[in-house]
């Protein structure tokens, strides 16, 4: 029969070296090589229990870095409790000393740490701060998908639009500050979904007016709706992927709901991912829309 793998509770939901384990006689090194235990890197093992995410191979990481080392750009963001901008498999993003020298081996993306810049603790790692990190992850990178980036971190609560906004307006003469600055301009900070900020993006390119984002409608009952994008004036709507979405959807069922936006004299726009490759036709149907109820407005 199979011996039952040895699991110390000391290890139980941990990452620690391998060395270290066995040197302590917590575990052998054939013990170690159980089904107990993944191994993310060199001397590096975890709970097999744990899911494999980027905040685990930060922790992997993290135990072999250099003292004065730390971590920046999605890693950092994790550290910060944005789960969700780093998979598993992309590279582990660190910063050392200048004058320092480190071979990780593959997995880890190791950058220079600035002059003057200064990391910061966060739990048992050390980072760049919660601004330094945004910033650093809008310098690069596509205008938009730079965009929708911090809208993101911006709704997880990360940090905020404003902080962003000023700390790019100090950004000397480097690589990507002209571009952080757009990004940090054209962002929004609420919107709850990428395609969301893509949709407003587009609006925008087409030479649309901006709409209001998460724009809440009343009538003499009270609340009726949160809808992505509106033109209160002309009371359009723009949902992306149908009138609700997430939390949203169950309001599909509620017609009273619904005809109490329609009786509110709301006219709602849906749109779906397939019309969003086709933006100049999009944007046309939008200006369409609104010239029908300008018109409306205007003969009243």
């Amino acid at each position: 029969m199979p011996t039952t793998p040895s699991r110390p509770p000391q290890l139980v939901g941990r990452v620690f070296r391998g060395s270290r384990v066995v040197g302590e006689g917590l575990l052998t090194k054939k013990q170690l090589r159980s089904s107990a235990w993944r191994r993310l890197r060199h001397d590096v093992y975890a709970d097999a229990a744990l899911p494999v995410t980027h905040r685990l191979m930060v922790s992997a990481v993290g135990l072999v870095l250099p003292e004065a080392g730390g971590f920046t750009g999605r890693s950092a963001a994790t550290l910060w409790g944005v789960d969700d901008v780093a998979a598993p498999t992309d590279p582990v993003e660190v910063l050392i000393p200048a004058a320092q020298r480190w071979n990780p081996g593959a997995g880890v993306l190791v950058r220079s740490l600035p002059s003057g810049r200064q990391l910061v603790r966060r739990g048992r790692w050390s980072c760049t701060s919660r601004v330094d990190t945004a910033v650093d992850l809008i310098r690069w990178g596509a205008t938009a998908d730079g965009v929708v980036l911090l809208d993101r971190l911006c709704v997880a609560g990360m940090v905020l639009l404003d902080d962003v906004r000023a700390a790019v307006l100090q950004l000397g003469p480097c690589r990507g500050s002209a571009q952080a600055r757009r990004v940090a301009e054209l962002a929004d900070g609420i919107a709850e979904s990428p395609q969301e900020t893509r949709l407003r993006l587009l609006l925008g390119s087409g030479g649309l007016p901006d709409p209001v984002a998460q724009h809440r409608v009343f009538d003499e009952q009270g609340f009726i709706a949160r809808m992505d994008f509106a033109y209160p004036e002309l009371k359009i709507a723009i949902e992306y992927d149908g009138l609700w979405h997430g939390e949203r959807r169950a309001f599909l069922t509620d017609r009273d709901r619904l005809n109490r936006l329609t009786a509110a004299g709301w006219v709602v726009l849906h749109v779906t991912l397939e019309e969003m490759r086709y933006p100049q036709r999009l944007v046309a149907r939008v200006q369409a829309l609104r010239a029908q109820r300008l018109t409306m407005v205007n003969t009243r």
